[in-house]
């Protein structure tokens, strides 16, 4: 005390004792957690005889296995080993572009760049397809002359670029640490160049758009079989007169013909409708986004405004002297004029998708050509999408009866003069039932048959399901959701109605021997639309004008004659119901 006596007044001590008071009372009220420069020293021991109490967490599961899709180089292969460690900003040589694969109006590109709204082509020549037959201008299309040079592309939309000037533009000084303004959008990209006139109309979307980027895609990455090469010298399809013929040689017999199920190509990550905004590739009925929703559940889509935003960033800002360049490793490329640039399109088909189709199936990589196998991870999804369950058990049922192909015709047998040439047949199951549906458009706003035609159709449809014993459904699909309407058409054999929209259900139809479209035409009237769609998936097709109809191989010419959009159209119903039956009878094959 004599030491505090002569240094502090009571009052000091009194000051210091309530200042170290409340100091511990915030240290107990106000604590916070140990900071990056705090230590804590844990001085608790375990008991050794809760050892066995204590166990370590389980490793974390071993990655998957990396994979390469068929006919794709790994990195090191074409980027180069800087590329692969450590990305293309710090690779020396930037990636040069090459095409895996190319029909008019369809290219799949490795190393596809974009820098301020232009694609770009990096390769040191232009050994390449022409510019004008993989994209082009995109804007509203009227047929007219002038447009039709209006949407001839220019160097903004594509162009070439060389190794050094791709340098110059974006290239860094990467031997001092200075990166490349290249960016890498990771993944697989489709590219849809088409503006919101097609886009926006569903059978537009999904009976061309994305059954032609499908056939494509899936026969991109499927190798090919040599043996299921068309011998075009044997084909019905003489000088190129009719696309829709299957050629007559028993090549296009192979086992892969009927084939469902094939190995599944890589995803496509992403679609960007360049040229579309958010509602533009939407459909009034709603049908678009379903579809792809259902579809492809792991796609993300960007549209007009995304590339908007890519084309906005990739410009140079103030004061730098470069752009930036935005690198897509895989890009499908998919422009609708340019497939009306080749003869195909533009003179036989007027359908897209044609192009795709045709170019896998000459190559030997259109897997289950007679059966939509390659569409049928997209049919397949969709059905189970709406509730539709696993409608094709029969299918299947019968596939692994045959040992996984639905067609033996290229087993051949030896003859009886010792001569291989008699051949095996096993074609497509029978529908365990058949369901006959007819979409009407009576509720809709055009394109109705007459009410007498209606009435007469509707009749004679019943009398034929009476004595034929078929199921009947007669679906105004305005009145059911999506899901109902496709519940429907995944139980239908054979699927009728007026020239519409509605047929466009047809690509979600399961495959049988009996799979069949019947389309009503106002008299003198055809498209392709519906015809091409059918038979690419391997049904057969009717068209109907009042009482009369042809079948492949008898195909009329595309005509719009006046009435064609109108609301009386004439059909005489047992005309209808006289091909079902024959159909049933087996008499159309």
């Amino acid at each position: 005390m004599t030491v505090f006596r002569h240094q502090f007044s009571w009052r000091d001590i009194m000051l210091l004792l309530l200042g170290a008071t409340m100091m511990h009372l915030v240290t107990v009220f106000y604590s916070i957690g140990p900071t990056e420069t705090s230590f804590i020293i844990n001085t608790h021991v375990h008991d050794i005889s809760q050892a066995e109490f204590i166990k370590p967490l389980p490793p974390p599961p071993p990655d998957p296995p990396a994979t390469i899709a068929p006919d794709i180089p790994s990195d090191s292969e074409y980027l180069g080993e800087v590329h692969r460690i450590a990305g293309v900003h710090l690779a020396s040589e930037l990636p040069m572009t090459s095409i895996m694969h190319h029909a008019p109006g369809y290219t799949i590109f490795r190393n596809l760049y974009m820098s301020n709204g232009t694609l770009f082509i990096l390769s040191p020549n232009n050994s390449f397809p022409e510019i004008r037959m993989m994209t082009s201008v995109s804007m509203f299309a009227d047929g007219s002359p002038e447009n039709i040079a209006a949407r001839e592309p220019n160097s903004d939309i594509m162009d070439f670029i060389t190794p050094e000037a791709a340098k110059k533009r974006w290239g860094g000084d990467v031997q001092n640490g200075v990166r490349n303004h290249v960016f890498t959008v990771e993944g697989n990209t489709a590219l849809f160049n088409d503006p919101s006139q097609f886009l926006r109309h569903y059978y537009h979307f999904v009976a061309e758009l994305w059954i032609g980027a499908q056939a494509f895609w899936h026969g991109a990455f499927s190798p090919p079989i040599e043996s299921a090469i068309p011998d075009l010298k044997k084909s019905s399809n003489v000088g190129g007169e009719n696309w829709n013929a299957y050629p007559i040689d028993t090549q296009t017999q192979h086992e892969s013909a009927y084939q469902l199920h094939h190995p599944a190509p890589p995803p496509i990550h992403r679609s960007i409708f360049m040229h579309a905004t958010a509602d533009g590739w939407r459909d009034d009925p709603g049908f678009n986004s379903y579809f792809l929703r259902a579809a492809y559940p792991s796609m993300s889509v960007e549209h007009q405004e995304d590339w908007d935003d890519r084309v906005a960033a990739s410009r140079s800002n103030s004061g730098q002297d470069q752009d930036r360049a935005w690198l897509f490793p895989i890009a499908m490329l998919i422009d609708r004029s340019a497939t009306f640039r080749d003869d195909m399109t533009g003179s036989h088909t007027q359908r897209t998708a044609a192009q795709a189709w045709e170019y896998m199936r000459n190559i030997g990589r259109l897997r289950g050509e007679r059966v939509g196998g390659w569409w049928e991870p997209v049919r397949d999804a969709v059905l189970r999408f709406a509730g539709a369950g696993d409608v094709q058990e029969e299918y299947r049922e019968r596939e692994l009866l045959l040992d996984g192909t639905e067609d033996r015709r290229a087993e051949n047998k030896m003859g009886e003069d010792g001569h291989i040439g008699v051949t095996k047949q096993i074609d497509i199951p029978m529908p365990h039932k058949v369901v006959v549906t007819y979409i009407s458009r009576q509720s809709g706003v055009r394109r109705k048959l007459t009410p007498a035609s209606h009435e007469s159709l509707v009749s004679a449809l019943r009398e034929s399901a009476d004595r034929k014993g078929f199921e009947l459904i007669i679906m105004e699909a305005e009145k059911l959701t999506k899901d109902e309407q496709l519940q429907v058409i995944g139980r239908t054999t054979i699927l009728l109605g007026v020239h519409g929209n509605g047929l466009t259900h047809l690509v979600f139809m399961p495959p049988t021997r009996l799979s069949s479209v019947i389309e009503i035409f106002y008299p003198g009237g055809f498209a392709h639309d519906y015809h091409w769609t059918a038979r690419a998936l391997g049904m057969q097709h009717f068209a109907v004008w009042n009482d009369t109809f042809l079948t492949h191989p008898d195909e009329p010419s595309v005509v719009y004659p006046e009435g064609f959009q109108d609301d009386y159209i004439p059909v005489h119903g047992p005309t209808v119901a006289k091909i079902i039956e024959a159909r049933l009878d087996g008499k159309f094959s």
